[in-house]
């Protein structure tokens, strides 16, 4: 693909309008990432190592956590770097693989209790199914000539600021690209919405008012979270690139690179009674260790 392109470098201009106050950006998004990072490995390691933890409904946690982990891994340390430099190039091949890996770690899944083998076959399907889309739409963007400017108006090699420098007409591209997004984005986000419905009208069956009220709070906490997520990503990529407005678009990104990675664990993992015992009985497992190790010297 690179061989049929003029441009061998993108630049990112990033936050590179907001001058000094780069660096306050960069010291609050390193902690919120920090914070990600340790979030997302502490859930990984608990349920991995505390056998009570070993249900399908944690399997399932434990891979959400570790994509979490690698989507993060993707954007954010090269944002980190570009907030501190002048020098913000990256390379078209660097720039391809950047958007495939962001695209392919990016979708969540939710299922119900099941078997194991179901469980592996449905971990297995998403992941394959997810980067082959991200294959599909990184391809749509990337087969295309780039012969004008290199100064992407972004952060990271996102879809429509990229496709707007390309040296050619878009227009069937981007409908392949808009169609694998209602695939990926509106599809999911009903079947969500329908599962939730259900669980409201069980809901309403228990007897106890604090039943319900523990019940709703649970509830509506995951779903603003997957609200805001999928909200945020339609409004970004089910629309022409010729829509795409650098100042709207990079807060509206923040919101599903930084904050929705930032809020999964403590929504769906931290908040858990069952993983905060397992937390605990591990801190007390590594502090009879070093206490042992202490005597021992």
């Amino acid at each position: 693909m690179a061989n049929s392109s003029c441009v061998t470098e993108f630049f990112l201009l990033g936050f590179s309008s907001l001058g000094e106050l780069q660096l306050i950006l960069f010291m609050v998004f390193l902690c919120l990432y920090l914070i990600i990072l340790n979030g997302n490995i502490i859930i990984i390691s608990v349920i991995c190592l505390d056998h009570s933890l070993h249900t399908p409904m944690y399997f399932f946690l434990c891979v959400l956590s570790t994509s979490e982990t690698f989507y993060t891994i993707v954007i954010l340390p090269k944002m980190l770097i570009n907030l501190l430099s002048v020098l913000r190039t990256l390379s078209f091949v660097s720039c391809a693989s950047q958007m495939y890996f962001f695209l392919g770690f990016a979708p969540l899944h939710y299922t119900i209790l099941m078997s194991w083998r179901v469980c592996g076959q449905l971990a297995v399907t998403c992941i394959v199914s997810g980067f082959l889309i991200s294959l599909l739409g990184t391809a749509l963007v990337f087969s295309l000539p780039f012969c004008g400017s290199n100064k992407v108006n972004h952060y990271f090699c996102d879809i429509s600021p990229v496709i707007r420098l390309a040296y050619a007409e878009t227009y069937i591209n981007e409908l392949v690209i808009f169609i694998g997004g209602v695939l990926v984005l509106v599809v999911p986000l009903i079947f969500i919405v329908i599962s939730y419905g259900f669980i409201a009208s069980t809901i309403l069956k228990i007897s106890s008012a604090e039943g319900k009220r523990k019940a709703f709070s649970t509830c509506a906490s995951h779903l603003i979270v997957v609200v805001v997520h999928y909200g945020c990503a339609s409004f970004v990529y089910l629309r022409p690139s010729a829509k795409y407005t650098s100042g709207k678009d990079r807060l509206v990104t923040v919101t599903y690179t930084i904050i929705t990675p930032l809020l999964n664990p403590m929504v769906y993992s931290l908040r858990n009674k069952d993983v905060q015992l397992a937390i605990r009985k591990m801190i007390e497992k590594a502090r009879l260790r070093f206490c042992n190790y202490v005597k021992t010297l």
